[in-house]
């Protein structure tokens, strides 16, 4: 029997390729350790109503969607943190002036600021988003998470605040895109809060991600793995790296530690 418990896996660059395809050796790999009583979550930056397609062909049932703001297992609410409404404010008038874009989630919605702009066009085709809407302020309470859009690296610091840091979209053609993550509300949050849901050690449980939204991730389970085509500053947090998410990276992961053949 093995020792380890719960799987949390990152969705893009970690699962799924860039051709938007799940390679058969990390179906392989999922399968395996659910056979051997493994739970497996999916944890991404994603909107939770946007990955429904890719849970339902992996068979998985819980998830941390939004950074780490909102999670799921098997059907109960874990963690559900909106974010600031005055900091939603403030962004938005940062994201006006300068000409950026700015995607908001909600637990159901994918509101822009500006419906009909090339880079929001760009990112609805990339993730496949389609519960699109156009920002009204009556959501402003309800927003989870939120993507920076057209943003060069040197303007960031526009949107420094105390308790926030930016996490650059780790995918070819978006690295123009920000995912907005609180230094208190994280995938590492919640990986903590489900492992506390369900009343187990950090120990028994492994985490794979690629992107510098997955540091937190990856720090607080007992096996961290990055990504081979990771960020390269996220290899400072990973316990381990694997092979890329185009090269087995997964399964590559889970064989080194003995739960795969």
């Amino acid at each position: 029997m093995s020792n380890y418990k719960i799987l949390f896996l990152d969705i893009d660059g970690t699962i799924m390729r860039p051709d938007d395809t799940i390679e058969d050796s990390t179906k392989k790999a999922i399968k395996e350790v659910k056979q051997q009583g493994i739970e497996v979550i999916l944890a991404t930056g994603r909107p939770l109503h946007e990955i429904y397609d890719i849970a339902k062909e992996l068979s998985i049932h819980s998830f941390i969607g939004y950074n780490g703001a909102y999670a799921v297992y098997k059907g109960n609410s874990v963690v559900k943190e909106p974010m600031d409404s005055f900091l939603i404010e403030k962004y938005i008038q940062i994201a006006k002036k300068h000409h950026h874009e700015i995607v908001f989630y909600t637990h159901e919605k994918n509101a822009f600021l500006d419906m009909e702009s090339p880079f929001t066009k760009e990112i609805t085709e990339k993730f496949h988003l389609q519960q699109n809407i156009a920002f009204t302020a009556d959501i402003v309470k309800d927003i989870l998470g939120l993507t920076l859009i057209n943003v060069d690296e040197n303007e960031t610091s526009l949107y420094d605040q105390e308790g926030i840091h930016l996490s650059q979209v780790n995918v070819d053609g978006l690295r123009h895109c920000y995912d907005v993550i609180r230094d208190k509300v994280n995938k590492g949050y919640a990986v903590s809060k489900v492992l506390d849901y369900l009343n187990l050690p950090s120990e028994c449980a492994i985490a794979f991600g690629d992107g510098m939204n997955d540091k937190e991730m990856l720090q607080v389970v007992g096996e961290g793995f990055a990504m081979g085509n990771g960020h390269p500053d996220l290899f400072a947090y990973a316990k381990h790296k694997t092979t890329e998410v185009t090269n087995s990276g997964v399964y590559n992961g889970l064989k080194s530690l003995g739960l795969v053949k």
